[in-house]
This record gives structure tokens, sequence and C-alpha cells, in this order.
């Protein structure tokens, strides 16, 4: 073997034995462990359920009116000669306030020519009765034993028409009273004037409207409610109070609240929304104690209506509630979907009826992916109070 030959080989004998000597060193080492990373789950809220007692709350809207809404129309023509102070936009007036007075002397006038007219009825009849007196002793002396042959004989017509006329004089007198009586103008309860259009010296006329007016005793709010609601509640009959209500609304931005009840059903449904319509009724709505404003028609107010209680229920919020019906639940860590039987769900709670019980972890967070029996952590220490939330409930019934 020629020298050039060695010098060649020998560096290639020497990779090849470090290669082998590397491999073996590889090879007699041993591999560390591996340790697999723990899994963990997302992080979600929960709330602990509760069975419970909660009372339906069925919320609307509407606008309030006035209950009794009534325009001051004359029923005699005069001029007016005296208005009441109250008797302008905003004035409040009690029942039986004389609220205008038309001039009453050609009415007095009136009276007293019509008692005149009854003085002289009255002495008419009276000479027509002693002259039937009279002529019945004739007959009865000319024909002793015998009825007259004729009412002539005894002037029973004239009596009649002196009693008819009489009559006629009385009813005139009534009725020139009456009109004297209507020149002081009042109404039969409290109210507040709307309008009005009369001062001192303006001659009026029959049947033009001088003032608009309310009462003030007692507002109503149109309630429109899906007629599914009406399982909720009691809506009374005729003259009764039925549930109880609250109306609210935001003025000089305080939130203001009034108590009345449920008065009636309205006889129709709407024919285009297809919602029955419940009135509301509130009492005493001008009252303003502990700096609360007067409850003035043509106010959009919220409506809530306490229905009846549901035993035995649990109440979670209704985005707790998955596609589908169902709910999220948490069990030894791991995530369940759970089948529910929901009573009522509004826009902000499902009152749940069974599939949940005492002590339940309801999971109220949003996940993107979910599968039955997946690792979740919770991430609230203190579960979710789940106090049922009524007051901003909406109808609709699941």
């Amino acid at each position: 073997m020629s020298g050039k030959r060695i010098k060649f080989l020998l560096p290639v004998v020497v990779l090849l034995a470090g290669a082998a000597i590397a491999a073996m060193i590889i090879s007699s080492r041993k591999a560390p462990p591996r340790v697999e990373r723990p899994r963990h789950g997302p992080l979600v809220e929960v709330m602990e359920a509760h069975v419970t007692d909660v009372p339906v709350t069925v919320v609307g809207n509407g606008e309030v009116v006035a209950k009794v809404a009534v325009d001051v129309v004359p029923q005699v023509a005069g001029q007016v000669v005296k208005v009441h102070p109250s008797l302008v936009a905003g004035g409040f007036f009690r029942a039986g306030e004389v609220l205008l007075v038309i001039d009453p002397r050609d009415y007095e006038l009136a009276v007293e020519r019509a008692e005149a007219s009854v003085a002289r009825a009255q002495v008419t009849l009276e000479r027509e009765q002693a002259e039937a007196e009279v002529a019945r002793e004739e007959w009865d002396v000319l024909h002793p034993g015998e009825e007259p042959t004729s009412g002539l004989v005894v002037r029973e017509p004239q009596v009649r028409q002196s009693k008819a006329e009489l009559a006629a004089a009385i009813a005139e007198l009534s009725a020139t009273e009456l009109n004297l009586q209507r020149t002081r103008i009042s109404l039969p309860f409290d109210g507040v004037v709307v309008s009005e259009s009369v001062d001192v010296g303006q001659f009026v006329g029959t049947g033009k409207r001088l003032a608009k007016v309310y009462g003030t005793d007692v507002a109503e709010v149109r309630v429109p409610l899906d007629s599914r609601e009406l399982a909720w509640f009691s809506v009374p009959a005729q003259g009764e109070q039925g549930a109880p209500v609250e109306v609210s609304t935001t003025f000089g931005g305080a939130r203001h609240v009034w108590k009345g009840y449920v008065t009636r059903m309205e006889a129709e449904v709407d024919q285009k929304s297809r919602m029955v319509h419940v009135v509301v009724e509130i009492p005493h709505p001008y009252e303003t104690a502990e700096g609360r404003p007067a409850l003035l028609p043509g106010t959009f107010v919220d409506v809530r209506i306490v229905g009846r209680t549901l035993t035995g229920v649990v109440a979670i919020p209704r985005h707790a509630v998955r596609e589908g019906g169902g709910v999220w639940v948490i069990e030894d860590g791991t995530l369940r979907v759970r089948e529910i039987e929901i009573l009522r769900s509004d826009r902000q709670q499902t009152l749940v009826a069974s599939g949940l019980a005492q002590g339940d972890l309801v999971i109220v967070s949003t996940l993107d992916a979910v599968t039955d029996g997946m690792t979740v952590r919770v991430a609230n220490d203190d579960p979710i109070d789940d106090t049922p939330v009524t007051d901003e409930a909406e109808g609709g019934a699941a």
C-alpha cells in the first residue's frame, strides 16, 4: 500500500470510529421521563341554584290618561258675570265649587212669571171645581138618585182642563228654576283645568265649550299585553280591584313610583298588534307627597303588575339558558348539559320548574365550544347570588 493511499484512508477511519463511539454513547443514555402538562379547562362563572317561591311580575308600559275628562259647556245663554280664580289652565277646584256664573236676571224673571202662571192656574182650577160642585148639587135636586147623563152636566171636562193647565204651569216653573240653577256652573268631582276660553263680560251660548277639565281622583293607564300574560294575574269583575300594580317613570333625573291596581280588561283584541289591553287605575295621581311630582296625563310610564306566586321554582338569569332550552351545570369539575322545564321567561330571568336542584352550580358565562363532560374551572369563588329579579321583567311567557 502506498503512502498516499494510507494518508487518504486514515482521516476516514478516524471519522468512522468517532461516529461509532458517539452512537454508542448516545444509545447508552436513558431518555428523560416525559412530563405531561395538566390540561386546564376554561374559566367559567357560576351561580348556586336555590329552590324558592317567586312572585310572577308582568311588565308593560303605556300612557297615562284621565279617567274623567269633561268639557264645560253651558246649558243656558247669557253674559258671564263671574269666573272662579282657579278656572285657568292648571288650576285645581273642588267638587261643587261654582266655576262661573252667567247673568241670572233674565232667568229670575222667568221664574217669577212661571210662579204667576201657576197661581193663575190654581185659581182657575179651584173655580172650576166649585162650579162643578154646584152643578152636581143642582143635578141631584132635579134628578134625585140618578147619575148625570153626561160629564158636561157637572163640568168634568172643564175641571180636567184646569188640572192639566195647572200641571203645565208647574212644569214650566220647574224648567225656569232649572235654567236659573244652570246659570251657576259647577262639577260633581275634584278636578284640574286643562284649558279654558272664557272671561267676565263674555256672552256665551248653549253648547259652546268654555273649558276642558280632568278629574283628579283617579288616573288610568292602558297597557297592551300578550294574551298569554293574563294567566299570571287576576283581572277583576266589574267595579272590583285586581292585581296590585306599580307605575313608574323618571322625572327630573329621579325615578318615581305610584301604587295602583288592575281594574278591567278591554272588550276586544287589537286587530293590528293582536294584543289585549289591560286598564290600570292609579288613585290620587296629583298628590305630590315626599317630593314626588304629579302623575300627569300624557306621561309614558312603565307598569309592573304583581301576579301570583310560583312555589318551588329556581330563578336563573335568562342568558344562562342555552340553545335548545337546557343549561350547563358543573359536576365534579366537569361541564354537564342539563335539560330543564321552563315555566316562564322574561328579559332578565327564567323560572325553572324542574331539572335543577338546590345547590346546583349553574354556569352563567358564555363559552365558544362546549362538550358534555369537558373540564372547567370556576372563576368566581363565591357563586353569583340568584335572588329573583322581577322589577325589570317584561311580558312574554316561555
